[in-house]
């Protein structure tokens, strides 16, 4: 797809019409398109935006695009971060005017999303064995020379069920093995000798093209620095046993991939330890969770707190909830609950309590429980909130904030929206 027809589709996100369909704008803006309520640069306390409302921190969305697009140069990796955080195109976008060579997806739909939009990388980190899909992508790739597509092996089964399915293709399907992460992880092959089998297989197909190895450290079980340097040595040692055997001869790149949001600075650290392939390596990491970040389960766990003197990801979510109940001095309820809140890991955070334009700490005020429509506060003596006031949220895992809102606008520190996101779950 040519970049024109890209920045069309783009620019048509924001002819979409203000309606029903977007929760948390401001009834007055109905029938206005975004690129015109964008304009009107409303402010998101003032300028009419209903509770619930997720909020985007332009300035910090934009510290963690350059943060991490200049620790990836700085530590030689290729960057394909995993769209599925956030399936917003706009983001794609400008995670690769950011450096990003392409982006990293996990199923069928969301490769559609993307190739709508223009990504002319995609790398899916999952075997792909539905035949409709197999099909639809062999038909993208035969039309668009330029386009580039990498998708997991881990099973002899799965092999034979993509070569069924490709039968014909006019280009192979690139593919790279999925070294599972240990006995009892999540998917991928569980050892070397599996691997060397499976590379066998594909050599034996015309539809494939084994181009790479890859993995994912988090799924290492009780993970920590040592377990997950020591699968990620076995990852880089399956690329050099498979090179050695010839199973890379004639490419250009040999791929080498793996990187979450958790352990990216072992990535980089054992990455840099990889010996000289027979093609030049492109060293991929996949973090996507970095976009937004959060207010727990990430901002625990990130490198950049395990290595301060990088820089430091800040979160850019903010989830703002009207306080309908204030039953007792020990308990508050506001107007977000399950629909709007990511709550699979941690429950949302209380940070702040904004009345008649000012703002004050949350203090004494926690998030103890969540309803469909409703957050559960417990309230000490200290705590200074009524009925009325809006509440300020700290949201923990991207991955599930961004698929509850389907329209996100992007505001600045004073509340100015500058522009809006919108998601494709």
């Amino acid at each position: 797809m040519d970049a024109a027809t890209a920045a069309a589709r783009l620019t048509a996100l924001m002819a979409e019409r203000v309606d029903h369909r977007f929760k948390g704008l401001p009834p007055d803006a109905e029938g206005r398109t975004l690129a015109e309520l964008a304009a009107e640069r409303r402010n998101l306390f003032t300028g009419g935006f209903t509770t619930p409302i997720l909020a985007l921190s332009a300035e910090r969305l934009e510290h963690n695009l350059g943060l991490m697009e200049t620790y990836a140069s700085r530590h030689g990796l290729a960057f394909a971060p995993h769209g599925k955080t956030s399936m917003a195109p706009q983001l794609f976008h400008r995670q690769i005017a950011h450096g990003a060579v392409g982006i990293t997806l996990a199923v069928p739909h969301q490769v559609r999303v993307a190739r709508h939009f223009g990504i002319q990388r995609v790398f899916l980190a999952n075997e792909l064995v539905d035949p409709a899909a197999l099909r639809a992508i062999a038909a993208d790739l035969a039309a668009d020379p330029d386009y580039r597509f990498i998708c997991y092996v881990d099973s002899l089964r799965g092999v034979a069920l993509m070569d069924a399915a490709l039968t014909g293709a006019a280009r192979p399907v690139d593919v790279v093995i999925e070294l599972a992460a240990g006995e009892g992880a999540r998917t991928g092959v569980r050892t070397e000798a599996e691997c060397a089998a499976i590379a066998d297989a594909v050599a034996a197909t015309r539809t494939l093209r084994l181009v790479g190895v890859a993995g994912y450290e988090a799924e290492v079980p009780q993970a920590d620095p040592d377990r997950v340097r020591a699968w990620l040595g076995r990852l880089t040692a399956l690329a050099a046993d498979l090179d050695k055997a010839g199973r890379f001869a004639g490419l250009n790149e040999i791929v080498v991939s793996a990187g979450g949001s958790a352990w990216f600075d072992t990535v980089a650290d054992v990455f840099a330890q990889l010996p000289e392939l027979s093609a030049p390596v492109l060293k991929l990491l996949r973090s996507g969770a970095y976009v937004s970040h959060d207010d727990g389960h990430y901002r625990k766990l990130t490198p950049f707190a395990r290595v301060p003197e990088e820089g430091a990801l800040e979160p850019a979510f903010r989830l703002w909830a009207q306080v309908v109940s204030r039953p007792s001095p020990d308990q508050a309820f506001v107007n977000a609950g399950k629909r709007d809140a990511a709550y699979d890991l941690d429950l949302p955070f209380a940070q702040v309590v904004r009345r008649d334009g000012e703002e004050h700490k949350a203090n004494g005020v926690s998030v103890t429980a969540l309803s469909d429509q409703h957050a559960w506060l417990r309230t000490t003596p200290e705590a200074d909130i009524r009925v009325g006031d809006w509440l300020g949220l700290g949201l923990s895992h991207p991955c599930t904030s961004f698929d509850k809102w389907p329209l996100i606008p992007v505001a600045e520190a004073d509340g100015t929206v500058v522009d809006y996101i919108r998601t494709f779950f």
